[in-house]
This record gives structure tokens, sequence and C-alpha cells, in this order.
């Protein structure tokens, strides 16, 4: 017996196998461990990317003025939830979520913001490995506060909101804004930059998608998807009925060669070829166009331009404006009154998509904003041109030609930067 013992003592292959049923246990624990924590993991990212998309979803309500609801019932939800609603549709772990919402949030830094909504996600799921251990399955939890946010200073606005390129600088133009631009086109090229232009404008914003180019200056922020921007004129209506004269309204030409001096009132058109000074108030234009010649020299400070027409009908002929680029203008908006800031005005009854075209040389100055809701404005400047505080809102909007525009409005001009906003996650 104790000769059997010590042979099987001083044998050793079997130390092998022995070895291995020692380490078995270690390692089918780290095999477990292992696998528990990448589905952990994977639950935990599902539930965070939901909770991140509701508290959007909540945030865009908000911005559209619809109520954010509850997220109660999140089987069977409706729009009239849409934190529930988005949960829905987005929540990926096929786990049953419990869900909370608070609008504003009562924890954070943004309990006092009534724009801020805070979505907290939790599910308890046993583990596989390391739920044999434990008396309950854990819970894991998402959460997410997303509220509205300044997204920059904007002098370029379309109120495209169809899908259609909203803003377009094409060529060989090179824009130089100082400022941002930004769209409510819903296309997927909402802006866009082609050809060989080079266009330096931050930030560039888009209700839809913003393609890469090599084009945007280095530097450039984009920002797509984001918040639609209100019309900033939205407010300020063309003349009424009494501002007209009884009569009808001259027509004024000045020949190349020739001056005049002319007071505000009523015009049916104003086609200037040589050297005239308009005199600050407004210039009802009824029914035709403004136009400046290529010898034109033209000053006015204080002054608007308002294309419109006296007559109420909703399809009532409504002038633009051609501004030649070889004319000399050099043109200020007022800083108060019912046109407080803006150059150029036209009546929101013109006929959608109708085309516009504001050049210029390098001794044109133009300082106020060109209104035109329902036009396609073509804008070509030229190297050298003053453009130091101009603001553009149109339809659409085309840079064509070298486009120099900063932002720097002198104090108490009446003009300024529009400002814009988008949704971010903050908590």
């Amino acid at each position: 017996m104790i000769s059997s013992i010590k042979r099987l003592w001083r044998d050793r292959r079997g130390n092998t196998l022995a070895i291995a049923g020692a380490a078995l246990p270690l390692v089918l624990g780290s095999a477990g461990l292992a696998s528990d924590t990448i589905q952990w993991t994977l639950w935990k990212r599902q539930i965070q990317r939901a909770a991140d998309s509701a508290a959007y979803a909540g945030v865009y309500a908000i911005a559209s003025g619809k109520s954010v609801g509850s997220c109660n019932n999140l089987t069977n939800p409706t729009y009239a939830d849409p934190v529930a609603y988005d949960l829905k549709k987005n929540n990926l772990t096929g786990i049953a979520t419990w869900c909370g919402l608070t609008n504003p949030p009562t924890v954070g830094s943004y309990t006092a913001d009534s724009n801020a909504v805070r979505v907290v996600l939790e599910i308890q799921k046993k583990l596989a490995f390391s739920g044999l251990f434990m008396n309950a399955a854990p819970t894991i939890r998402g959460i997410s506060t997303a509220t509205i946010v300044p997204s920059g200073d904007y002098c370029v606005i379309s109120l495209e909101n169809q899908a259609v390129t909203g803003i377009d600088a094409t060529g060989s133009t090179d824009v130089d804004l100082g400022c941002g631009m930004i769209t409510n086109s819903t296309s997927m090229s909402a802006a866009v930059a082609t050809g060989s232009s080079d266009v330096g404008a931050s930030p560039v914003a888009a209700v839809g998608g913003i393609p890469a180019s090599t084009h945007w200056h280095t530097g450039t922020v984009l920002q797509p998807f984001t918040l639609a921007q209100a019309d900033p004129f939205a407010g300020v209506t063309a003349p009424p009925a009494t501002d007209f004269p009884s009569g009808a309204c001259p027509s004024v030409t000045v020949n190349p060669n020739t001056s005049a001096s002319l007071t505000a009132g009523c015009y049916s058109s104003l086609n200037l070829k040589g050297n005239v000074t308009l005199g600050s108030g407004t210039y009802i234009i009824d029914g035709g166009s403004f136009s400046t010649g290529a010898q034109a020299n033209v000053s006015c400070s204080g002054c608007t331009i308002v294309l419109t027409n006296r007559s109420s009908s909703a399809t009532a002929t409504i002038g633009g404006v051609d501004m030649n680029g070889g004319a000399d203008v050099d043109m200020t908006a007022p800083s108060s009154g019912t046109y407080k800031g803006i150059l150029i005005y036209q009546d929101r009854r013109a006929t959608a998509d109708n085309s516009q075209k504001v050049n210029g040389n390098s001794s044109s100055s133009l300082q106020g904003a060109l209104y035109f809701p329902r036009a396609d404005l073509t804008f070509n400047g030229t190297t050298g041109m003053q453009t130091n505080c101009l603001q553009i809102v149109s339809k659409r909007v085309t840079f064509t030609g070298n486009s120099a525009v900063s932002n720097v409005c002198p104090a108490n001009s009446g003009s300024s930067s529009f400002k814009g906003s988008k949704i971010r996650l903050v908590e």
C-alpha cells in the first residue's frame, strides 16, 4: 500500500488535468462576468440613447408650441405624448422600461428653464451569469436633459421651408460674411457651397442637411437639423391705404448724367440712372419696381424702400428690385420708426419665388436689412463693397461674385444680427 502511494505521488502524468480542473471555476467565472459586462454595457448604451432621443423629442414639442405630455403609457402612445411616442420608436432594448419625465427638471442646473426636459429611464433584467448569485436583477438607468440654447448670430436667413436648397454659394464667389447663415429648408442639401466658391460664415445652420464641402472656410461650424428660424420681420406690415394719396403716384426716371433730389413719399416706380439724393423717410413703390442703373450714384440716410400695392387684393402686383453692379449706391436704413433697420421691404403678397438682384461695386455701401420673404435674392458684391451692417432675409439666397459682409453694426443704427437657437443635451 505504502509503495503504491509513493508511486502515485511520483507520477506527474495527471498534473495538467488537475491544474485545469482547479482553474476551471476561475475561467468560467471570468467568461461569465465578461459576458455579463458586455450585455450590461449594451443595455446601458441603448437605454441612454433612448433617453437622449426622448429628451430631444420633448424639447422639439415645446419649440413647436405643443405639450410635452407624459410618458406613463409606453405601450400605445400618441403624438399628444411626444416623449412616450419617441420611446416607443427608439427604445431598442426590448425590455419593459420605467419612464420619468419632468418639465422643467426638478433637479440639476435647469430647474428654472421652462424649455428643459429631463427624462429618466430604468430597466431591470437578470444577467445570465451573475444573476445566479444575485437576489434581484440590477437596475440600469439612463438620464438625459435637453433644452434650447443659443446657436449663433445670423445676418442671412433663408425662409424657404420646403425640400429645396435655401442658401447657395456658387460659381467663383468669394463670400466672407463675418456672421452666420441659416435656412429653414428641409432638404438634405439645404445650404451648399459648390463650384470654386470660397465661403466664410459661421455658423451655417439648416433645418435639413448641410453637405460637407472643401468650399466652407476652415473653422466654419455646420449645424444641420436645427430649429427653424422665425421671420424676424413678421410683425412689420406694408403701409395702410391711408398712407397713399388719392391720385396715382408718379413714376420717376433719372437719366444718366443728370441730378435729382427726391423726398419720401409714394411713387409708382423709381428708375435711377443718374445722380440721385434720397431724403430720409419711407419710399412707397405702388405696384412698380426700384432700380439703379450702371451709371447711377444714389445716396440716402435713414430711408426705406417699400415695394407694395395700394390694392388690398391678395394677387395685387408687387414690384421688385434690380440694383445694377456698376452703380455707386450709399444707402442707410432708419434707426427708428416702423421700418427701423430695414433698407428694402417687399410686401408678402409678392409672387412666390420671384427673382431679385442686388449688386454693388467697390464704392457701394449698404447698411440695413434686405427683406424679400417670398423672393429668390441673388446678391453679388465686389471686393471693397462696404456692407459692414447688412442683413438678408429672403426665401432663398444665392451668392455670386465677391460678397464681403461683416456684422459689426454701429451703435443705435437700428440694425443688428438675428439670434438663433438649437436643441442640445445639457445634462
